[in-house]
């Protein structure tokens, strides 16, 4: 049997057979272990941007690891889909941002808002309304969600190779390919795509593995970690079940949970609709991540969804649940290693984010190219979810457009109820974004 042939066995598995059998058992622990380290980077991340929201970082660490930790397994054990689940990137800056910063909230009642917007998540995720409304997603828009968030991983990762910088008289730039960090990336990114067109089982785990083994050797090492160990972990029970919802009923409150709520159940429908093979594990890994965006609350932090770079594991093969708990338990045992993190560079990082956003943009095949009103709004996505740097924000004018389109054309007999509900929730959440 060969490898294609073993990853569509795995898709079939239940959790227990998966754990029976020897060869998709090992290519889920490649997988598991490869995605941890693609989001690793979010164990350092998460902390800085809710640092300015007055959480302290050496807490947040602890906050950031185990809702990782508990996400995962309850991904894992309930959903048997192999989605990695952390605080969001783009969901902590709303969190920090907009609703501290330029709100002028508190953290604990930003923790508050997260709390009342994942209730009103867990009751989309576990009734017929999530069913609904991801029926509701026409395909052209599915397809465009995949090749946005692929191309919003190419442009994470060719960030953090230093292979792309924020440009003086334009967006982007080229960045500096004289510096270590750029050459080491290359030399990953090289190695990591010989591995992957000779179909090497754990290419891209070898790739991160040799390119820091030579980071070490000549003294790359990026990551500035937080002054913790596990020492300090008796003090993490100071940031534990602080929700303030003294003034839940106020308008900035209410204003903000429902973009809150916008950002959690439609950023995870997006992300789980483009990263999950088995489009049948989805109701059970939207659910999942539902109860796991409420429990991050109670734990202290922003709240979580499906992490992009899950698309690492998945192309190293990861199809059942086993891929989520190996990821868990590496946030587990990182507990004891933080500092050791970073050793593994962005730069050995980086290479398998380019390569999985890249082949996330094959899903552009699917769209009818000759229907502008199909392929517009699922451009629309695909550019301004990189950007914007928001995968809801993409999301959001994609949705609005397709039906204007189709009632433009004279084709609104190809519009469902649902796509009318997504397109007015999603028109609404741009206009309270700009209000707040």
């Amino acid at each position: 049997m060969d490898s294609k042939q073993q990853i569509e066995l795995a898709n079939k598995l239940t959790l227990r057979e998966a754990f029976t059998n020897k060869q998709v058992l090992k290519r889920e622990l490649i997988a598991g272990v490869t995605g941890f380290f693609a989001i690793s980077y979010i164990i350092i991340v998460n902390p800085m941007i809710l640092k300015d929201a007055g959480i302290p970082a050496d807490l947040s660490v602890f906050a950031t690891i185990i809702s990782s930790l508990v996400g995962c397994l309850i991904m894992g054990f309930w959903a048997n889909a192999p989605v990695i689940l952390t605080p969001g990137m783009g969901v902590n800056a709303f969190f920090t941002y907009t609703i501290v910063v330029n709100m002028g909230m508190s953290w604990q009642e930003a923790v508050a808002i997260s709390m009342v917007a994942s209730i009103l998540y867990v009751l989309v995720a576990f009734t017929k309304v999530s069913e609904i409304l991801a029926k509701g997603i026409p395909e052209a828009l599915k397809a465009g969600i995949t090749a946005g968030i692929g191309l919003f991983l190419v442009e994470i990762g060719l960030e953090k190779a230093g292979l792309i910088k924020a440009g003086t008289n334009s967006i982007l730039a080229l960045g500096d390919l004289t510096k270590p960090v750029a050459l080491l990336a290359m030399f990953g990114l090289l190695l990591s795509l010989f591995l992957f067109v000779r179909n090497i089982t754990g290419g891209f785990f070898i790739g991160i593995a040799v390119t820091s083994i030579l980071g070490i050797i000549f003294g790359i090492k990026d990551q500035a970690t937080p002054n913790v160990s596990i020492a300090d972990l008796h003090k993490y029970g100071s940031i534990v079940g602080k929700g303030d919802f003294s003034h839940a009923l106020a308008i900035p409150f209410v204003l903000a949970v429902f973009s809150m709520t916008m950002i959690l159940v439609f950023e995870s429908m997006g992300l789980l609709e483009g990263i999950i093979p088995n489009k049948k594990k989805f109701k059970r890994s939207f659910e999942a991540s539902s109860i796991t965006a409420f429990l991050s609350g109670i734990l202290g932090t922003s709240p979580t969804v499906a992490a992009a770079e899950t698309a690492s594991a998945t192309e190293s093969g990861g199809r059942t649940g086993i891929t989520a708990i190996v990821a868990g338990i590496m946030f587990g045992l990182s507990l004891f290693f933080i500092p050791l993190l970073s050793f593994v560079p962005q730069a050995a990082i980086a290479p398998v984010i380019i390569i999985t956003g890249a082949l996330m943009m094959n899903s552009l095949s699917n769209i009818n190219m000759y229907d502008f009103t199909d392929w517009f709004p699922a451009f629309l996505i695909v550019v301004l979810i990189p950007f914007t740097t928001s995968i809801s924000t993409g999301l959001a004018f994609g949705f609005v457009a397709y039906p204007v389109l189709k009632i433009a054309s004279k084709r609104a007999n190809e519009l469902t109820g649902a796509t009318y509900l997504l397109g007015l929730l999603f028109l609404a959440d741009l206009v309270l974004s700009a209000l707040l």
